[in-house]
């Protein structure tokens, strides 16, 4: 039902690719044989209520939407599906070929960096004619699969055929950020084929998730390998996530007389370290200028790439083999000198959310009118589809260089003034809409916490808030401001942050 990775450079360039990524998934049935409807048979259809987040208002929602996606029958009476079909969902329903009843789900699992999720029937009778399918390998290229599911909703399973054209690793579109194995095949994937089984000699050996908008017949699966990954992830009974880098690199030693200045010995491969996220498992390891030639057992070449799986792959895919917590060893040259490091594999993420956020109450602080958000891509996205152009400069410089831009240890994250309600006290304000808070009151506001200590500490009769890239401040009659501030948000109608987590 949704979209599609990552760079060739390295951990943040993701954001670029990440623009040009699309949607969608569906097939032609073909004749299926005795055992093929015996497969079929573990294929569900996915019925789901959505109602996403407003992120300038964020107690409001917008109106809802449904959606059809599939799934399928693993080990143990769950069915393995993708994320997007059950994000941000106020219900779900499962639906077995050529039967009317409409079993209510329940998820129980959900990995939107690698758009996969758990969900069950608590009926135990559902699953007594289906027979759980097992996970096969890494399908070759030019080998034939076979795509299932309810393209387009329909009673009956669709099944396609089609050949493996391609696996690379590549943005999922579903956080639009999250990179990971991906499998390009021919046969056709429609909304509705979403979460359904690809087969390959009665195996799955890929989950049907994303397709190319303007390029016929190229649809892309979740290889076995991240789906095992998953699996193995949620055997504790939480999901944790996949590990990233924690740096940005360039594919600089193809540069000769760019090796010899970094003082690299003749010969050898890899690729040079630019920034190092902070925070991250490699801060404290890693400097700029540092060529990277090794990750485990795995040589990187010039192109930043890996030989793993039988095929060459960015060297994120090391990584990927990885659980948090688990170690990763590293081989690199700073100034000539070898040195070999131990890292733990970490989610690293940056302080500017670059992925979509799913299934949490958006976090908002409201002061005499005056709406404040954390900055996010969510945030960013209420721009439209071209958010990426549309939004102010300074928010798109921000969003796209935070990891360099950061140098505040302290900071959780960039708050913004999404919105104004309004009133007497915030007249004349709206000129301050977008613009990302430095302090108020003098007081740093590195995180949404921050402002209501901020707002409450007294320095005159005034309240003045400063906000970055910007040499006007906000002046608002602080007295006047905090009588009015409950005021207002009766006014509105705006339930306290406290309240909607309750809610939820």
């Amino acid at each position: 039902m949704i979209k599609s990775k990552r760079p060739a450079y390295g951990w943040a360039i993701r954001i670029f690719a990440a623009i040009i990524v699309a949607a969608a998934l569906c097939p032609l049935v073909v004749s299926a044989g005795e055992g093929e409807q015996t497969l079929e048979r573990s294929v569900v259809m996915i019925r789901g209520v959505r109602q996403d987040f407003d992120h300038t208002t964020p107690w409001k929602q917008v109106p809802m939407s449904q959606g059809v996606g599939s799934g399928f029958v693993i080990e143990g009476n769950r069915i393995l599906t993708n994320a997007h079909n059950v994000s941000n969902n106020k219900y779900i329903e499962i639906k077995k070929q050529h039967q009317a009843k409409r079993h209510l789900g329940r998820l129980e699992f959900i990995g939107h960096d690698c758009d996969l999720a758990i969900v069950t029937v608590d009926d135990g009778d559902f699953y007594a004619d289906m027979q759980p399918l097992e996970l096969g390998g890494l399908p070759k290229v030019n080998s034939t699969v076979q795509t299932y599911g309810f393209p387009m909703g329909g009673r009956d399973v669709s099944v396609t055929e089609g050949v493996v054209s391609r696996v690379q690793v590549s943005v999922y579109s579903h956080t639009l950020a999250d990179s990971h194995l991906v499998i390009q095949t021919d046969a056709a994937i429609n909304p509705g084929n979403s979460g359904g089984p690809v087969l390959q000699d009665g195996k799955v050996v890929g989950v049907a998730f994303q397709g190319m908008q303007d390029a016929d017949n190229i649809g892309y699966m979740i290889p076995t390998t991240v789906a095992r990954h998953f699996l193995a992830d949620i055997e504790d009974g939480k999901y944790d996530g996949f590990g990233s880098l924690g740096f940005t690199f360039f594919t600089g030693l193809h540069n000769a007389a760019y090796t010899d200045y970094l003082e690299v010995p003749p010969g050898t491969e890899g690729v040079v370290v630019l920034n190092v996220l902070m925070h991250s498992s490699v801060e404290s390891l890693f400097k700029h200028g540092d060529v990277i030639t090794r990750i485990d057992d795995f040589d990187i070449d010039n192109d930043g790439m890996i030989g793993i799986h039988g095929l060459t792959l960015h060297l994120s895919e090391a990584i990927e083999l990885k659980q948090l917590g688990e170690k990763a060893e590293l081989t690199f040259y700073r100034k000539g000198r070898k040195k070999t490091a131990s890292a733990t594999v970490a989610l690293n993420r940056t302080v500017v959310p670059f992925w979509r956020e799913y299934d949490s109450q958006p976090r908002y602080k409201v002061f005499a009118g005056l709406v404040f958000v954390p900055v996010s891509r969510n945030f960013m996205e209420t721009w439209g589809r071209s958010w990426a152009t549309d939004i102010p400069f300074y928010l798109r410089y921000l969003f796209h260089n935070s990891m360099q831009l950061n140098t505040d240890r302290q900071r959780k994250e960039y708050v913004v003034l999404s919105e104004i309600l309004p009133d007497e006290v915030n007249s004349y304000s709206s000129g301050f809409i977008n613009k990302v808070v430095d302090t108020v009151n003098g007081v740093d506001i590195r995180s949404l916490d921050d402002l209501s200590d901020a707002f409450a500490v007294k320095t005159g009769d005034h309240c003045v808030m400063e906000f970055m890239s910007s040499s006007m401040p906000l002046i608002l009659d602080q007295d006047k401001a905090l009588r009015q501030d409950g005021i207002i948000v009766e006014k509105y109608k705006v339930p306290s942050p406290a309240d909607m987590e309750t809610a939820q």
